[in-house]
């Protein structure tokens, strides 16, 4: 062992101890959720669950998923739906803004990114909120999902910071060749800033997929509901007779069963999508956020 790695050594070790704290302080809450799910109902009842699964079944699953009272099927549909047409519309129009506002020859480009930054920090409520929303005929309207998200002006930020590292000898190449802004965003930006574009999209996809307020607060027709409002009902109805303690399939399921399925379904399809984005999802946050 060298003299450099003999210093560093102590601080290895800490780092990585910390970083292993917090990994497993992330990680085990989920697997506990899992095995909760797919253990024996008689078992978490009598408190013999402790952490590892006893009585391993998928009934609970089968029951929330089949269960015309919880109908999961319409969250999950309704919110890939918000989910998908959210994160297209929200990456296209940041991107786009972002391209804007660093064209140096866009007047009152400043005027115009602070007028963004002054609708992020100072919020309205929710009374002018609703009303507003209300106005617009929101009201049980898939749009409230998606229009009011289209442009996150934290997101903005982060990725304006990134488009201004883009070399602009490739622009001036792109203009000297007849290229229009549509050609240079389309054929040098978004090939180049594929990270950021990945971080942006998946931050949108996440917060739409996990957003409970504005749909409780809009929508109220059962066929809109989201996964986020399905899910309330399961943990609400789960406590109800006759799914407190239910015998199925010779397997007992209670209320701490199906809870548990029901949060980690609604959590695996974003857990699902991650790893694909990983790869850009670090590089983008970690360039966009320091030079922003």
């Amino acid at each position: 062992m060298t003299a450099k790695n003999r210093r560093t050594l102590p601080f290895d070790i800490i780092n990585t101890s910390i970083l292993v704290i917090v990994a497993l302080v992330c990680i085990v809450p989920f697997l506990y959720i899992f095995f909760i799910s797919i253990s024996d109902g008689l078992y978490l009842s009598s408190g013999e669950v402790t952490f590892f699964p006893k009585g391993v079944n998928l009934e609970a699953y089968k029951e929330v998923i089949t269960n015309p009272r919880f109908n999961i099927g319409t969250g999950f549909r309704n919110s890939a739906i918000y989910t998908v047409l959210g994160t297209i519309i929200a990456v296209v129009f940041t991107y786009l803004t972002a391209y804007v506002l660093t064209r140096p020859r866009v007047k009152f480009r400043f005027a115009i990114m602070t007028l963004f930054v002054i609708t992020w920090v100072f919020e309205a409520g929710i009374i002018p909120q609703y009303i507003a929303y209300s106005s617009l005929g929101f009201i049980d309207n898939i749009w409230v999902m998606i229009i009011p998200g289209a442009i996150n002006t934290q997101y903005l930020i982060i990725t304006k910071a990134y488009l201004e590292g883009v070399p602009k000898e490739l622009e001036e190449a792109a203009i000297v060749d007849g290229a229009n802004d549509f050609t240079i965003v389309s054929r040098i930006f978004v090939p180049v800033t594929k990270p950021i574009i990945a971080t942006i999209a998946l931050f949108n996809a996440v917060s739409i997929w996990n957003q409970y307020l504005i749909p409780q607060m809009f929508l109220h027709n059962s066929s809109l509901k989201t996964i986020q409002q399905v899910l309330a009902n399961v943990i609400v109805g789960a406590t109800e007779s006759p799914f407190a303690n239910t015998m199925v399939n010779g397997v007992w399921l209670n209320q701490e069963n199906m809870k548990a399925a029901a949060i980690f379904l609604a959590m695996l399809p974003i857990v699902c999508i991650y790893p694909f984005v990983q790869k850009y999802f670090k590089k983008g946050i970690l360039i966009g956020s320091v030079k922003g």
